[in-house]
């Protein structure tokens, strides 16, 4: 399983996020601070529509003029 950590990682190490890893049908999901504790996965649409609803909401950095 490949996993990545989202580039808005925070301070110190970089390890203050999740970190997420496509799969055929879902995407699975980590506590980057406790990689070997147990994940979540969620099916490929479900996801996308979490993240693209929170890109939308009011106090996303999406939405934040620069």
């Amino acid at each position: 399983m490949q996993w990545r950590k989202s580039t808005y990682s925070g301070g110190g190490e970089g390890n203050t996020c999740v970190e997420i890893a496509p799969l055929a049908e879902l995407v699975a999901v980590r506590d980057s601070k406790a990689p070997v504790r147990a994940t979540l996965s969620f099916p490929t649409p479900a996801f996308t529509a979490l993240v693209e609803g929170l890109k939308r909401h009011p106090w996303s950095e999406a939405n934040t003029p620069r």
